[in-house]
């Protein structure tokens, strides 16, 4: 395999250019490609047919002869005419950025909306691909009578594309129904859904599996994990909320993915909280941040609160380390998912968010006098708030309840207004009411 990196004089790299490459080459090993070589090529400006210099073409062919290469890759998307006029002057396939990433999600889509994703995204890709495969589609020239069998081959390409295309859109667009169905039952029962992300191999995963024990594959190949996960998870106030692992973003994200995983990232769109996992110990996750920040603009959850989570504390040394803790603003948790380090902070900060007197749904406190044979009740306000001073008598049981203001009013009929009609606790009834609570 060969690789080329060329830059255009139109837009300077987001990143550190080593370190642009660097997250080139980890892509292309992602996809399972063994690399042959790697040429790099300045330009004051791309060239408009090749993107590269015919000299640098030149090497390029030496390189695969040399080599034994069999596909070459490019480090920047490649338009129809670029594509083709490489593979005419190259013996061997070349592929730019947006094709390699398609194939690295078609590898790792696992659930049949995944896929359908992919697919969706690859038809978009290729359908204006399609034109001027002259020689393979013995096109014979334009004007009347002058059409054939390669024209028609073209056209019947694209009209099977395009039919495709609507298929899997009407498809996604079943499972985008599904989805509203499915939230409209989990908002008779309000749970707030806070979604994990960020850029590629910042750890979510792991993260998302040390807070719910959700056992998603854990990789440092990038876009591992691309079916998204959705998973409850407890707070410390017993307060449940649904957190959702969604797919890293990279930079230069091609649009087609955005467009085509819409279904998949509705859970950021919706999320009441954000948290953007950033890799600590990435020397360029400053850069990561922006890249991040621009999908979440695509999205339009800019606004959405978002609570900074820098992941992998346990990779820095201790003079890193405590520059970053001090560096900490209040929208900003240290942790390490891989140690468990700082993760109580996190479902702490995520309580005063999700909790707070501004939040939708936030903490409140209620007086409750219930009947003894309300048992489902009674269990769902034990499990989902924290219940003070429980007294009974005769069939009623009073307590009070702090919890979430939605589960607390899903019950007010059984609520007393005034806690002086609570029932007083006595000294000798404090030890067996302890023991009730445990």
């Amino acid at each position: 395999m060969d690789e080329d990196h060329a830059e255009p004089e139109t837009a300077a790299p987001d990143l550190d250019f080593e370190a642009a490459l660097a997250e080139f080459q980890e892509l292309a090993v992602s996809a399972g490609a063994h690399i042959a070589a790697t040429l790099t090529q300045r330009r004051p400006r791309a060239e408009i047919s090749t993107l590269i210099g015919p000299g640098k073409v030149e090497e390029v062919q030496a390189v695969v002869a040399s080599t034994g290469a069999n596909l070459v890759l490019f480090d920047h998307d490649l338009t129809p005419s670029q594509t083709r006029n490489l593979n005419d002057l190259l013996p061997v396939r070349v592929i730019d950025r947006t094709q390699l990433i398609l194939d690295i999600f078609a590898r790792h889509a696992r659930t049949r909306e995944g896929q359908l994703q992919v697919e969706l995204a690859q038809l978009e890709y290729q359908l204006p691909r399609l034109a001027g495969r002259g020689k393979a589609m013995s096109q014979l020239g334009g004007g009347i009578g002058t059409r054939g069998p390669g024209e028609t081959k073209l056209e019947t390409d694209r009209r099977r594309i395009r039919e495709r295309i609507d298929r899997l859109k009407a498809q996604l667009e079943q499972v985008r129904r599904n989805r509203r169905q499915q939230r409209q039952r989990r908002e008779a029962v309000p749970v707030p859904t806070v979604a994990l992300v960020g850029y590629t191999n910042a750890g979510k995963s792991t993260l998302f599996n040390a807070l719910t024990d959700a056992g998603v594959l854990e990789s440092s190949r990038m876009f591992a994990t691309l079916d998204p996960k959705l998973r409850h998870l407890a707070l410390p106030s017993r307060r449940k909320v649904l957190l959702s692992d969604t797919v890293g973003f990279i930079r230069n994200l091609p649009h087609t993915l955005v467009t085509s995983f819409r279904a998949t990232l509705e859970e950021v769109e919706r999320a009441e909280l954000l948290l953007h996992v950033r890799d600590a110990s990435s020397p360029t996750n400053d850069e990561q941040k922006a890249q991040v920040e621009a999908v979440l603009s695509e999205l339009d959850v800019a606004q959405t609160p978002t609570l900074q989570v820098f992941n992998k504390i346990d990779l820095l040394g201790e003079q890193e380390r405590e520059v970053l803790l001090v560096s900490l603003g209040k929208d900003a948790i240290a942790v390490s998912a891989r140690t468990g380090e700082g993760l109580d902070k996190l479902t702490a900060a995520i309580e005063e968010r999700i909790g707070g007197v501004e939040a939708p749904d936030p903490t409140a406190t209620a007086h409750f006098r219930i009947p003894q044979r309300e048992g489902r009740t009674l269990a769902a306000l034990e499990g989902g708030a924290f219940l003070e001073g429980k007294r009974f008598e005769g069939n009623l049981v009073f307590f009070t309840a702090r919890g979430p203001s939605s589960l607390l009013q899903r019950y007010r009929r059984y609520q007393v207004h005034d806690a002086s009609m609570l029932p007083e606790t006595s000294p000798e009834d404090r030890p067996r009411l302890r023991t009730l609570r445990s």
